[in-house]
């Protein structure tokens, strides 16, 4: 059996925020079998334009994205909360990845959001947004892989996520149900 592949997005493109350590802690905790990518580039990622998208023409950072999309067997989004919604460079990369239209990347992909906050809201209309948003995109939201939290600036403000045993066992959680999901989406294809 080959290695199942999970692509994580980071909605947040500081080098040291707490979302982007929240990714590499559930990297950590990938299974025999499976590997944790953070993908690098959104910042880079032009804002989605239909007269960019066009065959021979669409720009080498989206062609980049699409692919990585397509070669992961399950996405993991990992969102803070931006003025009450999903950071636009989340967003961003959602709507490169569910083009063409009905047959974009994305679709049909397992897809596990966690998103995290300084507020005790745990960042829950980011998490709202941008579970909607991939749906609407065609990706299969995966239930039972969910994970929200709160007060991050004084949780792990002076730790790593990968420190607190809680947040492990979340993360962890979430990593094995997105490797089932693809490994289901691999059995019935």
């Amino acid at each position: 059996m080959s290695e199942t592949r999970i692509l994580t997005l980071v909605g947040s493109l500081r080098a040291g925020s707490i979302n982007r350590r929240l990714a590499e802690a559930a990297a950590q905790t990938a299974p025999e079998g499976a590997e944790v990518s953070i993908y690098e580039g959104l910042g880079e990622l032009p804002f989605y334009n239909e007269d960019l998208d066009v065959p021979g023409q669409v720009p080498a950072q989206a062609e980049a994205l699409r692919a990585a999309v397509a070669e992961a067997g399950a996405i993991l989004l990992v969102t803070p909360e931006y003025n009450g919604t999903l950071p636009a460079v989340l967003k961003n990369a959602i709507d490169w990845a569910s083009r063409p239209y009905g047959a974009g990347a994305i679709k049909g992909k397992p897809v596990a959001v966690v998103s995290a906050s300084i507020s005790p809201n745990a960042a829950a209309w980011a998490h709202g947004d941008t579970v909607k948003s991939v749906g609407v995109a065609g990706g299969v939201v995966v239930e039972a892989a969910v994970a929200q939290f709160g007060g991050i600036g004084e949780r792990f403000g002076a730790t790593h996520p990968a420190e607190d045993a809680e947040a492990l066992t979340q993360l962890g959680a979430i990593v094995h149900e997105l490797v089932a999901a693809a490994d289901a989406v691999v059995v019935t294809a």
